[in-house]
């Protein structure tokens, strides 16, 4: 039987094991080396953001109010925003859904305290606009800027 965590802590537990696996990774691979470039190792973050939430679009000034908010002050020195268009499957129904969509790009150092950051944004926004994810891929990378 698989032993349930109670709601508020299924978020910690996911970040935990996001870090513990993130961790590990460096781990199993190579040291990242910028070898040739001016540049140093860094962690290149991608936040996906659908932007419609029962059948309404989040308005282009409810997201800038969002980056201004839960998003710039975490990453001051800088970060890219791309529009898109997601889909999904709906895991309960099994069909393809789709809507507008932004990813947050944002380049910086690989610490301790970025996954946490990372995390918090995520939270703000499935709290704010009611969403049920908010998508984080994490990769290694050379960075100059």
């Amino acid at each position: 039987m698989i032993p349930m965590i109670p709601f508020a802590h299924r978020y910690r537990a996911r970040g935990f094991a996001a870090l513990a696996v993130l961790l590990l990774a460096g781990c199993a691979a190579p040291a990242l080396r910028c070898a040739g470039m001016a540049g140093k190792p860094m962690l290149t973050a991608e936040l996906y953001f659908g932007r419609s939430v029962h059948g309404r679009r989040i308005d282009d000034v409810a997201w800038a109010g969002f980056l201004a908010e839960a998003v710039t002050p975490r990453f001051p020195s800088g970060l890219t925003v791309l529009d898109g268009y997601g889909q999904w499957r709906q895991r309960s129904t099994g069909h393809v859904r789709s809507e507008p969509s932004s990813v947050v790009v944002i380049v910086t150092e690989p610490d301790d305290a970025t996954l946490a950051t990372l995390e918090a944004i995520r939270g703000e926004y499935r709290r704010r606009f009611e969403q049920q994810q908010v998508g984080l891929t994490l990769t290694q990378t050379c960075g100059s800027f």
